[in-house]
């Protein structure tokens, strides 16, 4: 803590410029003890200029609605990131208020946000045409009314996160992707109505998108998901964990479909591919898994692939990866026609491969003399 003249002095020797530049380097925490250093601390430590971006997330999730509003009257237009993450006493009044005062945000941050409704995003929509990224995942109450009003305020939208907001069906990703082009991120995770329709918008209407996420969407199956490929070909990451309709024809449909972006998924002509999840792909084969082992991508870009829970996959799948010298990770638990064997003959290949794995234990055929193993070969620690 200085003293009055001390603190008169460092406010003699710097300019308020050079003040407010050191202090733009402070976070959340360390701004607020400042502020309670001294009054000239107080207005610089509070100016709008240093709360560009702000993550209440690891200061305080508890907060409530009117703290919201608060920042934002401070902060004004000179905010462009916020994250309320967990801040679950926030509601659709604080955020109405946010946006009107906060138009030039560009990153917004509700995930677990569960007050909030159809109405934030009318607000968002009104007043901050700006926005770019908005995450909104597990706000439950959140339905295609939203899509809908963010499809006409906010044209540059670039990702949405709409992990589990349940009640979004193809009405609203249909009149999200049409006003918004220039989607790069689609989080769908959870969003169990989704089917083949919704992803025939998005392919039809989103030709930058890079990630798409996709999990448990338990409804959609080949058909959609080849459109998707078809229409856009800059598609790097794509999730389809739990998505059990779906089989080899995909993996093709990518690889003759995407040739010029890095995949999540198999393929022979995505150069760039680094990682695979097909987690729960339950009609998923060896076959699928040859053009992968095949393509450019086996060689230097393949890091991680998630085959746990694909029972038809064999060892031969194993030996189709073997040239992928860069895999540090497979999953493969519960796959059951996988062997020991087959791991450390594909281990002899890539020693320093994280290989998870386990096998429920069978039945034991019945005691024939002696003690029986305490485990199933397939229980021991790979």
């Amino acid at each position: 803590m200085f003293s009055n003249s001390d603190e008169a002095v460092i406010n003699k020797k710097l300019p308020k410029e050079l003040l407010l530049r050191i202090f733009s380097f402070l976070d959340v925490v360390t701004l607020c003890r400042c502020a309670q250093v001294s009054r000239s601390w107080n207005v610089l430590a509070l100016d709008g200029s240093n709360w560009q971006r702000i993550d209440l997330f690891d200061f305080q999730r508890d907060i409530e609605g009117r703290v919201v509003e608060n920042i934002s009257k401070r902060c004004g237009g000179f905010l462009r990131k916020l994250s309320l993450r967990g801040c679950l006493g926030v509601g659709d009044s604080a955020l109405r208020t946010f946006s009107q005062n906060c138009r030039n945000i560009e990153l917004l941050s509700l995930n677990g946000c569960t007050k909030i409704t159809d109405s934030t995003c009318n607000s968002l929509s009104k007043f901050c045409p700006k926005l770019k990224h908005l995450d909104l995942a597990s706000c439950t109450s959140i339905t295609n009314l939203s899509l809908k009003a963010l499809s006409e305020g906010c044209p540059l939208l670039e990702q949405l996160n709409i992990s589990w907001c349940d009640q979004v069906t193809k009405d609203g990703i249909q009149a999200l992707v049409r006003s918004c082009p220039g989607l790069k991120g689609l989080f769908l995770k959870g969003c169990t109505q989704l089917e083949d329709e919704a992803l025939k918008h998005i392919g039809a209407h989103c030709p930058e998108l890079v990630t798409l996420n996709l999990q448990t969407c338990s409804q959609i199956t080949d058909e959609g998901l080849i459109t998707i490929c078809r229409g856009c070909h800059r598609l790097q990451s794509l999730c389809v964990s739990g998505c059990a309709n779906i089989t080899d024809a995909i993996l093709h449909a990518l690889g003759q479909n995407c040739p010029h972006g890095t995949l999540i998924q198999l393929s022979i002509h995505c150069p760039r591919l680094q990682v695979l999840s097909l987690s729960h792909c339950e009609l998923i084969t060896d076959d699928g898994i040859r053009h992968l082992g095949s393509g450019p991508c086996a060689h230097d870009r393949l890091e991680v692939i998630e085959l746990d829970n694909c029972p038809l996959i064999t060892d031969a799948s194993l030996e189709h990866l073997k040239s992928c010298h860069s895999l540090d990770r497979i999953e493969l638990y519960d796959c059951q026609q996988i062997t020991r064997a087959g791991i450390k003959r594909l281990r002899t290949h890539l020693p320093n491969i994280k290989v998870h794995a386990y096998f429920a234990p069978v039945t034991p055929p019945p005691s024939v003399g002696g003690s029986r193993q305490r485990f199933c070969r397939c229980c021991v620690l790979l």
